[in-house]
């Protein structure tokens, strides 16, 4: 199982294939293994790289509330990429996953090769806005952080979206600190980076996917020269709701935007 150590703080990540990198990077309370539909046809073109963010899945979760933030997920990005032996790398990742990479972007552009933004948010111009999306998170790292007996701790997946369910953590710690170091947000840094994107992107959103339906169109209008899909009869989790039309959609926009050599 690779491990990269990052200040003592040991990461778990996974690499198939071989040629350009490719770094895939899951939602809030979901691990690397939401990916397992899409790892086998990317990695016929691309080394993929998949990993468990700290305080997730298979990755440490420190104890140090300071170990999370938005710039310490985007930094292990960057060192996973460095582990593997690329400068550049076509970022992706869905709702959480997916702001980390337009953060990635921000801080290095020099090492975006291309923009895949799944079932994202951009997060928020608006003060009062951002307030709210983070009092939201502050709440759920409460849940978690409250006794079993009271209904705290790991919840029952069962109604949960389909990149969670297929999540396994070892307790719900991890969980709570990233709520609020990494699911908060500070500024409007990342969403107002948008129109800086000098890359291929696409925004892909599944059609049910209503909360995130009109961020989607935002970005796509923001992001110069972005593609949009949406995936019919899929919500929050398209990748894994309809595989083969995500597949197709992604691979399409691959191969149009020149990354993948036919």
């Amino acid at each position: 199982m690779p491990m990269l150590d990052r200040d003592g703080v040991k990461l778990h990540y996974e690499v198939t294939g071989d040629g350009p990198a490719l770094i895939l990077t899951h939602g809030y309370s979901s691990t690397g293994e939401m990916w397992a539909g899409q790892v086998g046809p990317l990695a016929e073109h691309f080394k993929v790289i998949t990993w468990d963010m700290r305080g997730h899945g298979r990755s440490d979760y420190p104890d140090d509330q300071g170990q999370y933030s938005e710039a310490a997920t985007v930094a292990d990005m960057a060192a996973l990429l460095d582990a593997v032996g690329a400068k550049e790398a076509i970022v992706g990742g869905l709702s959480l996953g997916g702001y980390m990479s337009l953060a990635f972007h921000a801080t290095h552009p020099q090492r975006t090769r291309a923009l895949l933004i799944i079932d994202t948010g951009p997060g928020y111009k608006n003060d009062q806005a951002r307030d709210g999306w983070n009092e939201n998170a502050i709440r759920r790292a409460e849940r978690y952080e409250a006794p079993i007996s009271e209904g705290g701790g790991l919840p029952d997946l069962a109604k949960a979206s389909a990149e969670v369910r297929l999540a396994r953590h070892r307790d719900a710690t991890g969980l709570a600190r990233a709520a609020r170091g990494m699911l908060t947000q500070k500024n409007a840094r990342v969403i107002e980076s948008l129109p800086t994107v000098g890359v291929p992107a696409i925004v892909i959103v599944g059609a049910n996917d209503t909360p995130f339906l009109a961020a989607s169109d935002y970005m796509a209008a923001k992001i110069p020269g972005a593609k949009k899909a949406v995936i019919p009869d899929a919500g929050h989790s398209a990748n894994i709701d309809q595989p083969a039309a995500f597949n197709k959609a992604l691979l399409g926009f691959l191969k149009d935007a020149g990354l993948i050599e036919v």
